[in-house]
């Protein structure tokens, strides 16, 4: 049985309800990444579907240095402050430099350590000394039995609330595939784990200066992922994916959810139906 992370009112663990953590891969702006969290946010509330917000302040790992990377630490921290006290949502973000710990750690209340920094100790200790629950991305280049190590790192200092989130396995170049036997090896460590839809259908560089996607698939693999028993779901969404900023080939339109969400939701209390 998996430990469970507990956030005020939200339990993410196996037993409790499905997860959503969503949101537009990066803030391109107040009036973009307002419309989005409160659409979650009502839409969540009505499906009763625990809700986490997530977006980035600066994407420190896009493909081309042309490439668009947020408004950058401080006006996007000044944003995801006016969000959550707005609209009184979880608020999770990811972090690349240890110098932006301190200013981050007192807004979010997730911290992510993004996949290709899921193997730097003194980041990921100093991310840990905060307290506040931290999200592992396990890297795609990591077998899923290895992100033991990686959780030793944060659990080292004393914290204890732990998510880790599968996000795909590099599968040649410019390509990823979901092994779901990912979700119960993770599992087995003893943290929920959560999967990572939009970027499991990523094709990494796969379009020369920026990634490509394939969000048809998306869906299916979220079924999948629930079925096979993720404790929760992390998807960006966007209401015009084909002129998002960043990653809109891998984003779902903000409607799909519609559809999707109930289906996920429907999944997950079969399984929790099977063990009471």
């Amino acid at each position: 049985m998996s430990n469970v992370v507990k956030i005020d009112d939200i339990f993410i663990g196996q037993g409790y309800p499905l997860v959503l953590i969503s949101g537009p891969c990066v803030i391109e702006g107040y009036d973009t990444t307002f419309e989005i969290a409160s659409f979650l946010k009502e839409l969540t509330q009505k499906l009763d579907i625990p809700f986490i917000f997530k977006t980035s302040y600066d994407k420190a790992n896009r493909t081309s240095i042309n490439s668009f990377r947020g408004p950058g630490i401080v006006d996007g921290l000044n944003i995801l402050k006016r969000i959550k006290s707005e609209l009184g949502i979880k608020i999770l973000s990811d972090v690349h430099r240890i110098n932006e710990v301190a200013d981050a750690a007192p807004i979010l209340d997730i911290i992510q350590i993004p996949a290709f920094l899921c193997r730097q100790t003194d980041f990921i200790i100093e991310v840990a000394k905060t307290g506040k629950p931290v999200n592992i991305k396990k890297g795609q280049f990591l077998a899923p039995w290895d992100i033991v190590n990686v959780v030793e790192k944060v659990t080292s200092t004393g914290n204890n609330q732990v998510l880790l989130t599968d996000r795909g396995t590099m599968f040649g170049y410019n390509n990823l595939v979901a092994d779901f036997r990912s979700i119960k090896i993770m599992q087995d460590t003893g943290w929920p784990v959560i999967f990572d839809v939009t970027h499991s259908i990523q094709l990494p560089g796969g379009a020369g200066t920026s990634s490509g996607g394939q969000r048809e698939f998306a869906p299916i693999l979220a079924k999948a992922a629930v079925a096979a028993g993720a404790d929760g779901i992390f998807m960006e969404v966007h209401t015009d994916p084909d002129k998002a900023l960043c990653d809109g080939p891998n984003s779902l339109k903000i409607d799909t959810l519609f559809e999707l969400l109930p289906q996920l939701k429907a999944i997950k209390a079969a399984l929790n139906a099977d063990t009471i």
